[in-house]
């Protein structure tokens, strides 16, 4: 794969113009969710992880954050994503300002068969998703992607420069860095895993005004931490996620280190 002039396309249709229409319904925010359907998320984790996102948009607290704007609505889509090309919308641009319609949103993110590809292209998907807020229907001066993921890019172009290009458009991208499997532990199971993923997230994946990492190390922790990233996003509240101790004391990340190898964890 030639990654220059792939990288050249794709900064070059992120950096669209993304000119809103006259006729586009003003909304407090439009959010895109970016989930992490690859094969290295295994069918209970795929499971648990449309299970947060199903309980946290019918979660009273999610309502009344989406209420306690200014319009009291946001427009939200969700796709789950993969390798290059490997994006698959699963609800499309929709409206919620009730209880009501975020329950309709709900139930479009059905448990069922894995869609994902091999491979982890979290910069195809960045650019995938800044490509949906072009004419979709809705206006907001807040547009975030938010993207889970279980493991660093490790195909497609480098995600650093698509990172900033997606930035530049006014777009914040906020990050769920997934690890529940140790790969010493669970052989042959994370050759493309690595430590300290919500660090590689802090420093190659998020970035704009306000954003945030949240780290899920546990089962347990998926529903609640969907729910409070989605809070935080909506109600623009100030994140309180890394405290300052670990923010200084998580190394710094390789941001191509997805691509060349070094650091990953072999399985045993």
């Amino acid at each position: 794969m030639h990654v220059r002039p792939l990288l050249a396309g794709i900064l070059l249709s992120v950096l669209g113009t993304g000119l809103a229409q006259g006729k586009d319904l003003p909304v407090d925010l439009e959010l895109v969710l970016a989930v992490d359907g690859s094969r290295s998320m295994d069918a209970d984790e795929q499971l648990l992880q449309r299970q947060g996102y199903i309980a946290a948009l019918r979660h009273p607290e999610v309502i009344a954050a989406i209420r306690s704007g200014p319009l009291g609505r946001i427009a939200i889509t969700y796709f789950e994503w993969s390798g290059v090309n490997s994006q698959r919308i699963v609800v499309p641009w929709s409206l919620i300002e009730d209880a009501e319609s975020a329950d309709a949103v709900a139930a479009q993110i059905r448990p069922g068969e894995m869609y994902g590809r091999y491979g982890t292209s979290i910069s195809s998907s960045l650019a995938f998703g800044a490509a949906l807020f072009d004419n979709n229907g809705y206006t907001s001066d807040r547009r975030a992607i938010d993207v889970s993921g279980d493991g660093p890019n490790n195909m497609g172009p480098p995600v650093a420069p698509v990172r900033d290009a997606v930035i530049a458009r006014g777009i914040v991208i906020n990050g769920l860095a997934i690890t529940l499997r140790d790969p010493h532990q669970d052989a042959g199971t994370g050759y493309f895993d690595i430590d300290n993923l919500d660090a590689y997230y802090r420093d190659c994946v998020v970035g704009g005004v306000g954003a945030f990492t949240i780290a899920v190390t546990a089962v347990e922790q998926f529903e609640s931490a969907i729910r409070r990233k989605l809070v935080t996003e909506i109600a623009a509240s100030r994140p309180r996620v890394i405290p300052v101790v670990e923010r200084d004391v998580l190394p710094k990340s390789d941001c191509m280190i997805g691509e060349t190898g070094t650091g990953r964890r072999l399985p045993r």
